[in-house]
């Protein structure tokens, strides 16, 4: 099984990049199956119904959120429902939606758990007990399980991928916009990357335009966030996974700058 896992896509800039890269980044690594964590797709914070449809429509079968699930209201409407999206599992019990899914593709399941890190981030159930129980839940229908941890600390992000190594195929870390050079694949059989980084827009400061946050750091002062123009950027990892242990034989980053979106 060939999995591609496309990082945080930001904006309008990183839908149109993806639009623009997927075919062709499918055709070149045979993909199999393409994930992508869409919780900045749009304006930057949250996603909306006719945006996840966009991100299907390019040839995405699973969308992953974060942090920024809820900033607009509309999910509410659409993420119980919708079957190929999922928010971190670790909310608390009765939050809409689901934090994991299980896809099948030519007779391999695929299971996909979301998660999201409490070290500098919102006070939340703990990501390692609800991986165990998310993983329990599923693994007798998937040969193949990939984890998007979407945390701050590389620390967490890490321990994690110990924790979970041979239990899942793959620990993918999402959230800082800055892709790692530290992917690899674990012990017994698992890949890891602390961060897949970002598709959007690649002249800003995680996105957003370098005037506006330099702007914040100098003053101290409430600013408001807009989207850099300019140069973009795609950052994904190729996973290689055997289906039937489910064990990842190769991780491969992916990174291709964009002149123009």
């Amino acid at each position: 099984m060939k999995l591609l896992f496309i990082g945080d896509i930001v904006g309008n800039a990183g839908r149109s990049i993806l639009k623009e890269q997927l075919p062709d980044i499918k055709r070149q690594f045979s993909i199999d199956v393409c994930i992508a964590n869409g919780e900045n797709a749009a304006g930057g914070r949250g996603i909306t119904y006719l945006i996840a449809q966009e991100i299907y429509d390019c040839g995405v079968d699973i969308i992953t959120l974060g942090n920024h699930t809820w900033a607009r209201k509309e999910i509410k409407n659409f993420i119980t429902s919708d079957s190929k999206i999922i928010r971190p599992a670790n909310y608390p019990k009765g939050v809409p939606g689901k934090g994991c899914t299980i896809l099948s593709m030519n007779g391999t399941s695929i299971g996909v758990i979301n998660l999201l890190g409490r070290v500098y981030m919102d006070s939340i159930e703990c990501p390692f007990r609800t991986a165990e129980k998310e993983i329990n839940a599923i693994k007798k229908q998937c040969s193949i399980i990939i984890v998007d941890i979407h945390a701050e600390a590389t620390s967490e992000k890490a321990a994690l991928a110990y924790f979970l190594d041979g239990k899942v195929s793959a620990v993918l870390g999402t959230h800082t916009h800055v892709q790692t050079a530290d992917e690899q694949i674990l012990k017994n059989g698992t890949a890891f990357i602390s961060d897949v980084g970002m598709t959007g827009p690649a002249e800003g400061i995680l996105g957003v335009d370098k005037e506006i946050v330099l702007e914040k750091f100098l003053t101290s002062l409430p600013v408001k966030f807009e989207l850099a123009e300019g140069k973009g950027i795609l950052n994904a990892v190729v996973l290689n996974i055997d289906n039937n242990t489910g064990k990842c034989n190769e991780i491969t980053r992916i990174q291709k700058k964009i002149n123009h979106y």
